[in-house]
Protein backbone atom coordinates (compact mmCIF):
# COMPACT_ATOMS: atom_id res chain seq x y z
CA UNK A 1 0.00 0.00 0.00
CA UNK A 2 3.00 2.54 1.07
CA UNK A 3 4.18 2.06 -2.78
CA UNK A 4 1.15 2.45 -4.57
CA UNK A 5 0.19 5.53 -2.94
CA UNK A 6 3.36 7.75 -4.69
CA UNK A 7 2.40 5.95 -7.44
CA UNK A 8 -1.31 7.15 -7.55
CA UNK A 9 -0.54 10.54 -6.01
CA UNK A 10 1.88 11.90 -8.72
CA UNK A 11 -0.88 10.80 -11.47
CA UNK A 12 -3.16 12.54 -9.95
CA UNK A 13 -1.52 15.70 -9.05
CA UNK A 14 1.93 16.33 -11.12
CA UNK A 15 0.82 18.26 -14.29
CA UNK A 16 3.57 16.44 -16.66
CA UNK A 17 3.20 12.63 -17.24
CA UNK A 18 6.24 11.10 -15.54
CA UNK A 19 7.89 8.00 -16.76
CA UNK A 20 6.87 5.27 -15.20
CA UNK A 21 10.60 4.17 -14.22
CA UNK A 22 10.74 7.28 -12.14
CA UNK A 23 7.77 6.99 -10.94
CA UNK A 24 8.83 3.14 -9.80
CA UNK A 25 11.71 5.04 -8.18
CA UNK A 26 9.72 7.01 -5.89
CA UNK A 27 7.82 3.99 -4.94
CA UNK A 28 10.61 2.23 -3.52
CA UNK A 29 12.41 5.12 -2.11
CA UNK A 30 9.12 5.74 0.34
CA UNK A 31 9.30 2.17 1.54
CA UNK A 32 13.19 2.71 2.27
CA UNK A 33 12.48 5.81 3.69
CA UNK A 34 9.42 4.40 5.98
CA UNK A 35 11.41 1.06 6.65
CA UNK A 36 14.56 3.33 7.89
CA UNK A 37 11.83 4.95 10.23
CA UNK A 38 11.46 1.60 11.42
CA UNK A 39 7.39 2.03 10.24
CA UNK A 40 7.04 -1.88 9.36
CA UNK A 41 8.13 -3.14 12.81
CA UNK A 42 5.48 -5.51 14.36
CA UNK A 43 3.09 -3.48 16.87
CA UNK A 44 0.45 -4.74 18.85
CA UNK A 45 -1.65 -1.72 18.72
CA UNK A 46 -1.06 -0.25 15.22
CA UNK A 47 -2.38 3.55 15.11
CA UNK A 48 -2.20 5.63 11.90
CA UNK A 49 -2.64 8.46 13.87
CA UNK A 50 0.50 7.73 16.09
CA UNK A 51 2.26 7.22 12.80
CA UNK A 52 0.91 10.27 11.27
CA UNK A 53 3.96 12.76 11.89
CA UNK A 54 6.36 10.82 10.72
CA UNK A 55 4.48 9.51 7.41
CA UNK A 56 3.92 13.16 6.64
CA UNK A 57 7.38 14.28 7.55
CA UNK A 58 9.19 11.79 5.65
CA UNK A 59 6.64 12.42 2.33
CA UNK A 60 7.46 16.33 2.29
CA UNK A 61 11.12 15.47 2.19
CA UNK A 62 10.37 13.18 -0.92
CA UNK A 63 8.83 15.54 -2.63
CA UNK A 64 11.57 18.04 -1.51
CA UNK A 65 13.89 15.99 -2.60
CA UNK A 66 12.20 14.72 -6.30
CA UNK A 67 11.81 18.79 -6.89
CA UNK A 68 15.10 19.93 -6.49
CA UNK A 69 16.79 16.76 -8.56
CA UNK A 70 14.17 18.18 -11.26
CA UNK A 71 14.80 21.12 -11.26
CA UNK A 72 18.04 20.78 -11.79
CA UNK A 73 18.40 17.84 -14.06
CA UNK A 74 14.77 18.02 -16.16
CA UNK A 75 13.55 21.34 -15.49
CA UNK A 76 10.57 21.05 -18.32
CA UNK A 77 9.20 18.36 -15.69
CA UNK A 78 10.15 20.39 -12.33
CA UNK A 79 6.83 21.42 -10.27
CA UNK A 80 6.50 24.14 -7.46
CA UNK A 81 5.55 24.61 -3.68
CA UNK A 82 2.12 24.72 -4.50
CA UNK A 83 2.25 20.89 -6.47
CA UNK A 84 4.68 19.99 -3.52
CA UNK A 85 2.17 20.77 -0.67
CA UNK A 86 -0.79 19.11 -2.64
CA UNK A 87 1.08 16.10 -3.50
CA UNK A 88 2.67 15.29 -0.16
CA UNK A 89 -0.64 15.78 1.53
CA UNK A 90 -2.11 13.86 -1.02
CA UNK A 91 0.36 10.82 -1.14
CA UNK A 92 -0.20 11.28 3.24
CA UNK A 93 -3.67 10.61 2.85
CA UNK A 94 -3.78 7.64 0.59
CA UNK A 95 -0.57 5.86 2.62
CA UNK A 96 -2.91 6.79 6.05
CA UNK A 97 -5.99 5.29 4.28
CA UNK A 98 -4.43 1.87 3.12
CA UNK A 99 -2.50 1.47 6.37
CA UNK A 100 -5.32 1.89 7.97
CA UNK A 101 -7.14 -0.71 5.83
CA UNK A 102 -4.11 -3.17 6.33
CA UNK A 103 -4.33 -3.13 10.05
CA UNK A 104 -8.63 -3.96 10.23
CA UNK A 105 -7.78 -6.80 8.02
CA UNK A 106 -5.24 -7.67 10.12
CA UNK A 107 -6.95 -7.57 13.20
CA UNK A 108 -9.69 -9.62 11.65
CA UNK A 109 -7.60 -11.92 11.03
CA UNK A 110 -5.74 -12.47 14.24
CA UNK A 111 -9.37 -12.91 15.90
CA UNK A 112 -9.70 -15.63 13.27
CA UNK A 113 -6.51 -17.34 13.55
CA UNK A 114 -4.45 -16.41 16.77
CA UNK A 115 -1.06 -17.47 17.64
CA UNK A 116 -0.01 -19.44 20.57
CA UNK A 117 1.79 -16.96 23.33
CA UNK A 118 3.66 -18.34 26.00
CA UNK A 119 3.33 -15.56 29.14
CA UNK A 120 6.79 -15.72 31.18
CA UNK A 121 6.23 -14.40 34.49
CA UNK A 122 4.66 -14.52 38.34
CA UNK A 123 2.02 -12.69 40.83
CA UNK A 124 -0.86 -10.23 39.66
CA UNK A 125 0.76 -8.64 36.49
CA UNK A 126 1.21 -12.56 35.04
CA UNK A 127 -2.38 -12.89 35.75
CA UNK A 128 -3.20 -9.49 34.22
CA UNK A 129 -1.66 -9.50 31.22
CA UNK A 130 -2.91 -13.57 30.51
CA UNK A 131 -6.72 -12.01 31.31
CA UNK A 132 -6.19 -9.26 28.85
CA UNK A 133 -4.95 -11.58 26.01
CA UNK A 134 -7.96 -13.52 26.70
CA UNK A 135 -10.24 -10.75 26.95
CA UNK A 136 -9.27 -9.27 23.63
CA UNK A 137 -8.35 -11.80 20.73
CA UNK A 138 -8.07 -8.91 18.36
CA UNK A 139 -4.61 -8.96 19.99
CA UNK A 140 -3.99 -12.52 18.00
CA UNK A 141 -2.06 -13.69 21.18
CA UNK A 142 -3.43 -17.12 22.47
CA UNK A 143 -1.93 -17.53 25.85
CA UNK A 144 -1.35 -21.61 25.90
CA UNK A 145 1.04 -21.68 29.17
CA UNK A 146 2.41 -19.87 32.05
CA UNK A 147 5.97 -19.38 32.78
CA UNK A 148 7.17 -19.46 36.11
CA UNK A 149 10.55 -20.92 37.01
CA UNK A 150 9.86 -20.62 40.69
CA UNK A 151 6.21 -22.03 40.71
CA UNK A 152 5.08 -25.77 40.96
CA UNK A 153 3.48 -27.94 38.80
CA UNK A 154 0.09 -26.75 40.08
CA UNK A 155 -2.39 -25.35 37.03
CA UNK A 156 -3.44 -21.36 37.30
CA UNK A 157 -6.77 -20.09 36.31
CA UNK A 158 -6.63 -17.18 34.28
CA UNK A 159 -8.44 -15.09 31.89
CA UNK A 160 -12.85 -14.16 32.38
CA UNK A 161 -13.56 -17.48 30.86
CA UNK A 162 -11.34 -19.93 33.13
CA UNK A 163 -9.35 -21.34 31.13
CA UNK A 164 -6.78 -23.29 32.86
CA UNK A 165 -3.17 -22.96 31.74
CA UNK A 166 -0.51 -25.55 32.11
CA UNK A 167 2.76 -24.16 34.72
CA UNK A 168 5.78 -24.84 33.22
CA UNK A 169 8.86 -24.32 35.32
CA UNK A 170 11.78 -25.82 33.66
CA UNK A 171 13.59 -24.60 30.43
CA UNK A 172 12.64 -28.45 29.23
CA UNK A 173 9.23 -27.98 29.51
CA UNK A 174 9.30 -24.80 27.85
CA UNK A 175 10.92 -26.27 24.47
CA UNK A 176 8.57 -28.95 24.80
CA UNK A 177 5.38 -26.90 24.74
CA UNK A 178 6.82 -24.77 22.30
CA UNK A 179 7.15 -27.39 19.65
CA UNK A 180 4.11 -29.02 20.95
CA UNK A 181 1.63 -25.74 20.73
CA UNK A 182 3.39 -24.67 17.55
CA UNK A 183 4.68 -21.44 20.22
CA UNK A 184 5.34 -18.11 18.07
CA UNK A 185 5.32 -15.33 20.39
CA UNK A 186 6.36 -15.06 24.32
CA UNK A 187 5.09 -12.63 26.83
CA UNK A 188 7.82 -10.99 29.82
CA UNK A 189 6.10 -9.62 32.19
CA UNK A 190 9.10 -8.60 33.73
CA UNK A 191 12.67 -7.62 31.92
CA UNK A 192 14.63 -11.18 31.76
CA UNK A 193 17.25 -10.07 33.78
CA UNK A 194 15.09 -9.57 36.43
CA UNK A 195 13.07 -12.88 35.76
CA UNK A 196 15.08 -16.17 37.35
CA UNK A 197 16.36 -17.81 34.18
CA UNK A 198 15.66 -15.11 32.27
CA UNK A 199 18.59 -15.12 29.91
CA UNK A 200 17.87 -18.63 28.86
CA UNK A 201 14.30 -19.00 28.73
CA UNK A 202 14.69 -15.41 26.50
CA UNK A 203 17.58 -17.57 24.61
CA UNK A 204 15.47 -20.74 24.25
CA UNK A 205 12.12 -18.87 22.69
CA UNK A 206 14.30 -16.33 20.03
CA UNK A 207 15.93 -19.56 18.95
CA UNK A 208 12.50 -21.53 18.32
CA UNK A 209 11.57 -18.71 16.51
CA UNK A 210 9.18 -16.37 19.15
CA UNK A 211 8.74 -12.91 18.57
CA UNK A 212 9.37 -11.86 22.58
CA UNK A 213 7.18 -9.14 24.09
CA UNK A 214 7.97 -7.49 27.34
CA UNK A 215 4.76 -6.10 29.14
CA UNK A 216 4.79 -3.89 31.88
CA UNK A 217 2.45 -2.05 34.05
CA UNK A 218 2.15 1.17 35.14
CA UNK A 219 5.33 2.91 36.94
CA UNK A 220 7.70 0.55 35.49
CA UNK A 221 10.88 1.28 34.34
CA UNK A 222 11.25 0.34 30.42
CA UNK A 223 13.90 0.98 28.21
CA UNK A 224 12.61 3.57 25.52
CA UNK A 225 10.30 1.57 22.53
CA UNK A 226 11.86 0.54 19.43
CA UNK A 227 11.87 4.11 17.08
CA UNK A 228 10.37 6.11 19.83
CA UNK A 229 6.37 4.81 18.95
CA UNK A 230 5.07 3.61 22.09
CA UNK A 231 2.34 0.63 22.16
CA UNK A 232 0.37 -0.82 24.47
CA UNK A 233 -1.68 -3.67 25.08
CA UNK A 234 -4.54 -2.64 26.76
CA UNK A 235 -3.45 -0.22 28.82
CA UNK A 236 0.02 -2.20 29.55
CA UNK A 237 3.33 -0.84 27.87
CA UNK A 238 4.69 -3.01 24.97
CA UNK A 239 7.67 -3.20 23.67
CA UNK A 240 9.85 -6.11 21.40
CA UNK A 241 12.68 -7.16 22.85
CA UNK A 242 14.68 -8.03 19.95
CA UNK A 243 17.18 -10.98 19.47
CA UNK A 244 19.72 -8.47 17.06
CA UNK A 245 18.13 -10.74 13.74
CA UNK A 246 14.94 -8.30 13.43
CA UNK A 247 15.97 -6.80 10.69
CA UNK A 248 13.68 -7.57 8.32
CA UNK A 249 15.42 -4.96 5.28
CA UNK A 250 18.45 -6.15 5.89
CA UNK A 251 17.36 -9.67 5.62
CA UNK A 252 15.17 -9.01 2.53
CA UNK A 253 18.27 -8.01 0.54
CA UNK A 254 19.84 -11.22 2.18
CA UNK A 255 17.46 -13.55 0.75
CA UNK A 256 17.72 -11.44 -2.57
CA UNK A 257 20.94 -11.87 -2.84
CA UNK A 258 21.12 -15.54 -2.14
CA UNK A 259 17.86 -15.87 -5.07
CA UNK A 260 20.23 -13.89 -7.37
CA UNK A 261 23.81 -16.16 -7.01
CA UNK A 262 21.95 -19.44 -6.18
CA UNK A 263 19.91 -18.89 -10.12
CA UNK A 264 23.29 -17.45 -11.95
CA UNK A 265 25.22 -20.62 -9.70
CA UNK A 266 23.00 -23.22 -11.17
CA UNK A 267 23.34 -21.58 -14.81
CA UNK A 268 26.93 -21.60 -14.73
CA UNK A 269 27.62 -24.81 -12.84
CA UNK A 270 24.91 -26.74 -15.26
CA UNK A 271 27.57 -28.47 -17.11
CA UNK A 272 29.57 -29.32 -13.53
CA UNK A 273 26.45 -30.50 -12.49
CA UNK A 274 25.37 -32.76 -15.75
CA UNK A 275 29.23 -34.18 -15.54
CA UNK A 276 28.73 -35.45 -11.94
CA UNK A 277 25.61 -36.64 -12.38
CA UNK A 278 26.81 -38.57 -14.85
CA UNK A 279 30.03 -39.94 -13.32
CA UNK A 280 28.04 -40.82 -10.30
CA UNK A 281 25.50 -42.95 -12.30
CA UNK A 282 28.30 -44.99 -14.56
CA UNK A 283 29.82 -45.67 -11.22
CA UNK A 284 27.30 -46.20 -8.46
CA UNK A 285 23.88 -47.16 -10.59
CA UNK A 286 20.76 -44.92 -10.64
CA UNK A 287 19.77 -42.37 -7.78
CA UNK A 288 22.31 -39.78 -8.48
CA UNK A 289 20.23 -37.17 -5.92
CA UNK A 290 20.60 -38.15 -2.09
CA UNK A 291 17.90 -36.33 -0.38
CA UNK A 292 17.82 -36.33 3.35
CA UNK A 293 15.81 -34.16 5.45
CA UNK A 294 17.65 -31.42 7.85
CA UNK A 295 16.20 -28.67 10.48
CA UNK A 296 16.62 -25.02 8.94
CA UNK A 297 15.24 -21.54 10.10
CA UNK A 298 12.94 -22.12 13.54
CA UNK A 299 13.74 -25.32 13.67
CA UNK A 300 11.57 -26.01 10.38
CA UNK A 301 12.86 -29.52 8.45
CA UNK A 302 13.33 -29.40 4.66
CA UNK A 303 14.86 -31.88 2.43
CA UNK A 304 18.16 -31.16 1.32
CA UNK A 305 19.96 -32.39 -2.02
CA UNK A 306 23.34 -34.08 -2.80
CA UNK A 307 25.13 -35.88 -5.19
CA UNK A 308 24.88 -39.41 -4.06
CA UNK A 309 28.86 -40.32 -2.47
CA UNK A 310 27.54 -43.56 -1.27
CA UNK A 311 24.41 -45.67 -0.69
CA UNK A 312 23.16 -46.21 2.89
CA UNK A 313 22.30 -49.77 3.95
CA UNK A 314 18.76 -48.36 5.54
CA UNK A 315 16.76 -45.19 6.55
CA UNK A 316 17.85 -45.36 9.98
CA UNK A 317 21.89 -45.23 9.32
CA UNK A 318 21.03 -42.18 6.69
CA UNK A 319 19.54 -40.17 9.46
CA UNK A 320 21.97 -41.37 12.48
CA UNK A 321 25.44 -42.09 11.08
CA UNK A 322 27.66 -39.13 11.90
CA UNK A 323 30.50 -39.20 9.51
CA UNK A 324 31.35 -41.22 6.36
CA UNK A 325 34.40 -39.63 5.20
CA UNK A 326 36.27 -43.15 6.18
CA UNK A 327 33.12 -45.29 4.84
CA UNK A 328 34.84 -48.54 2.38
CA UNK A 329 31.72 -48.27 0.55
CA UNK A 330 33.14 -44.44 -0.94
CA UNK A 331 33.71 -45.32 -4.94
CA UNK A 332 36.50 -43.47 -6.26
CA UNK A 333 33.84 -40.87 -7.48
CA UNK A 334 32.26 -40.51 -4.50
CA UNK A 335 35.32 -39.78 -2.71
CA UNK A 336 36.60 -37.32 -5.60
CA UNK A 337 33.07 -35.50 -5.22
CA UNK A 338 33.71 -35.23 -1.80
CA UNK A 339 36.85 -33.68 -1.26
CA UNK A 340 36.18 -31.26 -4.17
CA UNK A 341 32.95 -30.29 -2.31
CA UNK A 342 30.72 -30.78 -5.57
CA UNK A 343 28.12 -33.08 -3.97
CA UNK A 344 27.16 -29.22 -2.26
CA UNK A 345 26.10 -28.12 -5.66
CA UNK A 346 22.09 -29.16 -5.67
CA UNK A 347 21.84 -27.54 -2.68
CA UNK A 348 22.42 -24.28 -4.76
CA UNK A 349 18.32 -25.29 -5.70
CA UNK A 350 17.85 -25.60 -2.16
CA UNK A 351 18.86 -21.67 -1.50
CA UNK A 352 16.65 -21.04 -4.84
CA UNK A 353 13.82 -22.75 -2.43
CA UNK A 354 14.31 -20.69 -0.12
CA UNK A 355 15.08 -23.58 2.31
CA UNK A 356 18.73 -22.34 3.25
CA UNK A 357 20.84 -19.35 2.78
CA UNK A 358 24.13 -18.93 1.00
CA UNK A 359 25.73 -18.06 3.83
CA UNK A 360 24.50 -19.45 7.80
CA UNK A 361 24.88 -22.04 10.03
CA UNK A 362 25.15 -25.63 8.09
CA UNK A 363 21.83 -28.08 8.59
CA UNK A 364 21.84 -30.77 10.53
CA UNK A 365 19.83 -33.96 10.77
CA UNK A 366 16.56 -33.95 13.35
CA UNK A 367 18.30 -36.86 15.60
CA UNK A 368 21.56 -34.87 15.89
CA UNK A 369 20.18 -31.58 16.65
CA UNK A 370 17.98 -33.33 19.18
CA UNK A 371 21.05 -34.71 20.68
CA UNK A 372 23.48 -31.61 20.48
CA UNK A 373 21.02 -29.13 21.74
CA UNK A 374 20.33 -31.31 24.47
CA UNK A 375 24.92 -31.28 24.96
CA UNK A 376 25.23 -28.20 24.53
CA UNK A 377 23.56 -25.04 25.43
CA UNK A 378 24.08 -22.65 22.71
CA UNK A 379 23.53 -25.07 19.58
CA UNK A 380 19.60 -24.50 19.45
CA UNK A 381 19.96 -20.70 19.13
CA UNK A 382 21.57 -21.51 15.70
CA UNK A 383 18.35 -21.99 14.33
CA UNK A 384 17.85 -18.35 14.41
CA UNK A 385 18.73 -17.60 10.83
CA UNK A 386 18.58 -19.35 7.75
CA UNK A 387 20.89 -22.36 7.68
CA UNK A 388 23.49 -22.05 4.92
CA UNK A 389 25.55 -23.85 2.14
CA UNK A 390 28.67 -22.55 3.70
CA UNK A 391 29.62 -20.52 7.14
CA UNK A 392 31.88 -19.10 9.48
CA UNK A 393 32.38 -22.72 11.39
CA UNK A 394 33.62 -23.85 8.05
CA UNK A 395 35.52 -21.33 6.49
CA UNK A 396 37.80 -21.20 10.01
CA UNK A 397 38.07 -25.07 9.56
CA UNK A 398 35.31 -26.59 11.73
CA UNK A 399 33.44 -29.10 9.59
CA UNK A 400 33.37 -32.93 9.42
CA UNK A 401 34.27 -34.50 12.61
CA UNK A 402 35.00 -31.76 14.44
CA UNK A 403 33.97 -29.40 17.96
CA UNK A 404 30.21 -29.27 17.64
CA UNK A 405 31.04 -27.01 20.94
CA UNK A 406 32.68 -24.24 18.79
CA UNK A 407 30.59 -24.81 15.76
CA UNK A 408 28.01 -23.44 17.82
CA UNK A 409 30.21 -21.16 19.23
CA UNK A 410 31.05 -19.86 15.38
CA UNK A 411 27.44 -19.97 14.16
CA UNK A 412 25.93 -17.66 17.14
CA UNK A 413 28.84 -15.11 16.97
CA UNK A 414 27.81 -14.94 12.65
CA UNK A 415 24.03 -14.72 13.63
CA UNK A 416 24.92 -11.65 16.43
CA UNK A 417 27.37 -9.75 13.80
CA UNK A 418 25.77 -10.72 10.63
CA UNK A 419 25.94 -7.92 8.01
CA UNK A 420 26.22 -8.33 4.01
CA UNK A 421 29.76 -7.57 3.90
CA UNK A 422 30.20 -10.38 6.55
CA UNK A 423 28.53 -12.80 4.19
CA UNK A 424 30.73 -11.48 1.34
CA UNK A 425 33.71 -12.36 3.07
CA UNK A 426 32.03 -16.00 3.93
CA UNK A 427 31.46 -16.61 0.40
CA UNK A 428 35.07 -14.87 -0.66
CA UNK A 429 37.03 -17.51 1.67
CA UNK A 430 34.54 -20.13 0.63
CA UNK A 431 35.87 -20.00 -2.86
CA UNK A 432 39.26 -20.05 -1.98
CA UNK A 433 39.19 -22.89 0.05
CA UNK A 434 37.53 -24.96 -2.94
CA UNK A 435 40.95 -24.91 -4.59
CA UNK A 436 41.93 -26.45 -1.09
CA UNK A 437 40.28 -29.18 -2.03
CA UNK A 438 39.52 -29.76 1.70
CA UNK A 439 35.81 -30.87 1.51
CA UNK A 440 33.29 -31.34 3.91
Amino acid sequence: MDALAPAVTFALVVPVAWPWLLMAVQAVAQVLLFAWRGLYRMRLSPSVLSDLPALLGLTLLQWYVTMEVLDAWAPQQGFGWAVLVYGAGTQTALTCAGRAAVHRARRRAAVRRPQSTLVVGQGPAACQVTAALYDHPAYGLRPVGLVAPAAGDEQQVTGSDAVPLPVLASPQEVGRAVVQNSVRHAVFTAPPEATPDGAALFTLLTGHGCRVWLITGPGAVAAPPAGGRPDHLWGFTAQPLPDGTDRPLGHGVKRAMDAVLAAVGLVLAAPVMAACALAVRLSDGPGVIFRQERVGRHGRPFVLLKFRTLRPADVQESATRWNVASDGRLSRVGRLLRRTSLDELPQLWNVLRGDMSMVGPRPERPFFVAQFSRAHPGYQARHRMPVGITGLAQVNGLRGDTSIEERARFDNHYIETWSLWQDACVLARTAGSLFRLGGS
